[in-house]
């Protein structure tokens, strides 16, 4: 019920605003500024966007936990298709979303509520004391064996 209350709700608040903005305004400077908020929101995203896809890069290359960069990377979608929609009113919470510390808040607020499990695969079978126990075979390599193969590196 609350989701068709948000889009009976929101295209009334964005007439309104059309309405008064318009009022004050005229027609053109009024489409003008929305189309500039159109190109700034892009703008915006893309650039943050890009920001975000490096921590996420990063965060992986370390094996850190990406929660916290998917999460920032989805609002900022979320907030570059709210800027994409005409009206003052989807651009004024678009333009918070851009705000990496409001982001950080939503996070929050919405990590507060939800449980996180994850899953890992180890290689070979743990032991009690916490390490990790791989079976192999080995050979050893005489220095005077001709290496055998292209790479060189194995020996009979």
């Amino acid at each position: 019920m609350w989701l068709f209350s948000l889009f009976l709700i929101v295209p009334l608040i964005e007439i309104a605003l059309f309405i008064t903005v318009g009022g004050w305004l005229t027609l053109w400077p009024t489409l003008a500024l929305v189309l500039l908020t159109g190109i700034v929101g892009t703008v915006l995203m893309r650039w943050q966007g890009l920001k975000v896809l490096s921590q996420l890069r990063g965060d992986m290359g370390q094996l850190k936990n990406p929660l916290s960069p998917l999460a920032h990377g989805a609002l900022i979608v979320v907030a570059g298709l709210l800027l994409l929609t005409p009206g003052f009113f989807t651009d004024s919470i678009g333009f918070l979303l851009m705000v990496p510390q409001v982001r950080s808040f939503l996070i929050a607020q919405i990590g507060a509520r939800v449980q996180v499990q994850s899953y890992g695969m180890a290689a070979g079978s743990a032991r009690q004391d916490g390490l990790t126990v791989i079976d192999g075979e080995f050979f050893e390599v005489d220095e005077n064996t001709p290496p055998r193969g292209p790479s060189g590196w194995t020996r009979d």
